[in-house]
């Protein structure tokens, strides 16, 4: 049994909570290890973690942590689906049942899933921050958070619901990026790349995942962030001076390409004006704008001019 028994970071990284919660339910619920060697932590044994994926499985879909730590004590025995189980359930909240689609994101998405549905602040931000410290911040974006970005998408759509999640989880998502920026010391000069916002777009969780890309890979930016005038925008190059700009438009409703073209013509015109996002249309974007497909190109695009502009200083 020794063999098969787990630490507590073990058992949270497979059900994707935090330790703390482990640590919680434990304290509250009595849903601690049981295999204690002396001299050593105390172990999650097989069945331990039989009972915590219970507990996590019905918190998840909207069973009260009480309710659902009493029937989860009952295994190894039978314990009925969650939908009978809030039926029963005198606790139940508005809303219990909802899940966050992933696709076929793997289950570490899966795991930070439900920790956003449980609005677990705590279990979100460790999984992205060892996520990208890990795998960089092009794979967690790409692989771990926008399937459920998307997946919160699709259900607010259907429901009108998850307002609350998509706030929370974006938050989390925005602070983690903002550290691995923070981490990494602004290089003297103007910055290579500017990143800004549509006028009237509020979404700027993809460009803020641009700018940590671009911190990672060592290119100097500003961000100007959500809602930049198109007369602030042009102001914010001709103090700046950056060779290439990124405006980012997630809704149609946004992406007035007569911005870009103000980019084009501007006094301090930089080399490269992309215009990223799901609200450019290929077919309306003025001649001379690049419109890269994902973060994977936009990065790749801002390390070659920053490249090229290195090679260019030393010749």
């Amino acid at each position: 049994m020794a063999d098969e028994a787990l630490s507590a970071g073990a058992v949270a990284r497979r059900l994707g909570v935090a330790v703390t919660t482990l640590r919680t339910w434990h304290q509250r619920y009595g849903l601690g290890p049981s295999q204690h060697v002396p001299g050593h932590h105390r172990r999650y044994t097989p069945t331990d973690l039989v009972r915590l994926e219970i507990m996590r499985r019905l918190t998840a879909d909207g069973v009260s942590p009480a309710e659902a730590a009493r029937w989860a004590r009952r295994a190894p025995g039978p314990v009925p689906d969650s939908a009978t189980v809030l039926a029963r359930s005198s606790s139940t909240r508005v809303g219990g049942g909802t899940t966050i689609p992933v696709g076929r994101a793997g289950p570490a998405a899966r795991g930070l899933a439900r920790a956003a549905m449980r609005m677990d602040a705590v279990a979100i931000s460790e999984t992205v921050s060892r996520a990208i410290a890990t795998d960089g911040v092009v794979h967690t974006w790409d692989r771990l958070l926008r399937p459920i970005l998307v997946g919160i998408g699709e259900r607010h759509a259907a429901t009108d619901a998850l307002i609350e999640v998509e706030h929370l989880f974006s938050r989390c998502v925005s602070a983690a990026f903002a550290a691995v920026v923070a981490a990494r010391p602004a290089l003297p000069g103007p910055p290579r790349i500017l990143l800004s916002c549509a006028d009237e777009e509020q979404h700027s969780l993809p460009l803020e995942a641009l700018a940590a890309a671009l911190a990672e890979a060592g290119v100097s930016h500003r961000m100007l962030g959500a809602r930049v005038p198109v007369s602030a925008l042009l102001d914010a190059i001709d103090r700046t001076g950056p060779a290439a700009v990124v405006v980012w438009s997630h809704l149609r409703l946004t992406a007035d390409a007569s911005q870009l073209t103000a980019l084009l013509t501007a006094p301090r015109r930089p080399l490269l004006v992309l215009a990223g996002g799901p609200g450019w249309q290929a077919d309306s974007l003025p001649a001379g704008v690049v419109r890269p497909v994902d973060l994977a190109e936009a990065l790749s695009l801002a390390v070659a001019i920053r490249d090229s502009l290195d090679r260019a200083a030393v010749s």
